[in-house]
């Protein structure tokens, strides 16, 4: 789609709704892989991708983002249609728009990520969805056998491996929380004293650990940046499991995303080359998968 063709969609949509309606000003493309975000004025907008009405439940999405928002997690939402998946939220004036690059680069972002997914994890809200790493993982795999798309060579095998991974996640399982997950980058608006996170399509009650082990992967931290998350959410040092299973999850999150992006591709979404997408976590979780400090992290996690 060109942006010509995008604007004119956004201009569609503002029209039509009627908080909006009477504006005349600039909109502005912003980010977004699968969506199309829009500024206009004080204003932001979101107009969902194509094929998305087959994995995300709108209605879940809507209450998570109106919960996020009591809890001082996320901009407040002024419209959303679960129908259309049209939502208009505040803009955040002064926020930065994060990426891998500007979590590097800007002081203390981690550590404010960190600190954002713990106010969200404690604030109580309570998400219709719960997020099932292994269901999840079934439902995509049903989505592409209906499509021409081929799986990476030997993701069955690792996904075979990974029985020893649920195994032990399932062995002491930490309380489901309101958990974003799926921490883009692009999801964290930075104002340098706090973060927001945005974009609650995935949202679910999930074990919290899966929010800080995606983010590690989605922003390629260091180990000093993840070192700078974990402490601003823990506040401290936390027990060996727990720093298992970010571990775990770090592949894992790689494991399923991989799928997702198969979808994409199946789906012609053309903002990335998602063949390559796929094929590239896929293989970064095989690798991750077959390293010692991975054995150990499942061996921890199994101890509880």
């Amino acid at each position: 789609m060109s942006g010509e063709t995008e604007i004119e969609l956004a201009t569609a949509a503002i029209a039509a709704i009627p908080l909006l309606s009477g504006y005349t000003g600039p909109i502005e493309r912003q980010g977004g892989m699968t969506n199309l975000v829009f500024r206009a004025g004080d204003y932001c907008l979101r107009i969902p991708g194509k094929g998305t009405e087959e994995y995300i439940d709108r209605a879940n999405e809507l209450v998570a983002t109106r919960e996020v928002a009591e809890a001082g997690v996320g901009p407040e939402i002024l419209h959303a249609d679960t129908e259309t998946g049209i939502f208009v939220s505040r803009f955040i004036d002064g926020a930065v728009t994060m990426s891998p690059e500007r979590f590097r680069s800007i002081t203390g972002a981690p550590g404010r990520a960190g600190a954002a997914f713990r106010r969200l994890h404690d604030s109580g809200a309570q998400f219709p969805a719960r997020f099932e790493l292994f269901a999840m993982i079934d439902s995509y795999l049903e989505i592409l056998s209906t499509k021409d798309v081929d799986l990476p060579e030997g993701y069955y095998d690792i996904l075979k491996e990974a029985e020893s991974v649920r195994a032990a996640l399932a062995a002491h399982p930490l309380p489901s929380v309101a958990c974003h997950c799926d921490p883009l980058c692009e999801n964290f608006l930075d104002t340098g004293d706090r973060m927001w996170i945005v974009d609650w399509e995935y949202s679910g009650m999930n074990d919290p650990m899966w929010d800080l082990g995606d983010l590690a992967v989605e922003a390629g931290f260091d180990a000093a940046q993840e070192e700078e998350m974990i402490q601003a959410y823990f506040g401290g040092e936390p027990k060996p499991a727990e720093r298992g299973r970010i571990v775990i999850y770090k592949a894992m999150c790689d494991l399923l995303w991989t799928l997702w992006g198969l979808i994409q591709l199946a789906n012609d979404n053309p903002v990335d080359d998602f063949r390559a997408y796929a094929d590239g976590r896929f293989a970064r979780c095989r690798t991750l998968m077959r390293t010692p400090g991975f054995a150990t992290a499942v061996a921890a996690v199994a101890r509880g």
